[in-house]
């Protein structure tokens, strides 16, 4: 009876690994995504957080897709709110800022393996209808059969069309500093 468990323990084991490199999906709907935009002088904290950003991994070649609604950005100032959706991004007209891209090291990240990674990541970021090539570092935690992923990056505001009043410049950051946590489950 033991050697029957242990057999199948390690068939579960080694099916979970076999799934992992031959195309296993990843995704989340829960995935956070925390930027702030306060500058030096600001008076108060310019930051947002949304808890509803998707990602989907694909283990196979470690391509990325993320997506975010720009109206799902919390503040703690409803103004501050709906100042950042009507006059900033825009969100009637661009509701929601994409990430495509890919795992560039993936020879070093074993996602069929328990382990702290660090990973690279480059592709194509778009926010307010402007798409810009980035490159960041991050961490893939895999824990059992789900992908933990963080990340920290800035943006500069300007490179994607976002304009801030002279009026409140010296309160707002030229660059945002962005924040990404995301645990991912086996897509089924």
């Amino acid at each position: 009876m033991q050697k029957l468990m242990i057999f199948c323990a390690a068939f579960f084991v080694f099916t979970m690994a076999a799934s992992a490199q031959s195309g296993q999906k990843f995704f989340t709907r829960d995935g956070k995504v925390k930027f702030d935009a306060t500058a030096a002088s600001s008076p108060e904290r310019i930051d947002a957080l949304s808890n509803s950003a998707t990602c989907v991994l694909d283990a196979a070649n470690g391509n990325f897709q993320w997506a975010v609604l720009i109206k799902g950005f919390q503040f703690e100032k409803s103004l501050m709110q709906e100042h950042f959706n009507e006059n900033y991004l825009e969100s009637g007209k661009y509701p929601k800022a994409t990430f495509v891209g890919k795992i560039t090291n993936l020879n070093e990240v074993t996602l069929s393996k328990n382990g702290t990674y660090n990973a690279i990541v480059s592709g194509q970021m778009t926010i307010h209808g402007v798409t810009k090539d980035i490159t960041t570092n991050g961490a893939i935690t895999v824990n059992g059969s789900n992908v933990k992923v963080n990340a920290g990056f800035n943006l500069n505001l300007a490179d994607y069309s976002i304009s801030i009043p002279a009026l409140v410049s010296d309160k707002i950051a030229k660059e945002a500093k962005v924040l990404v946590d995301a645990t991912l489950v086996p897509k089924q």
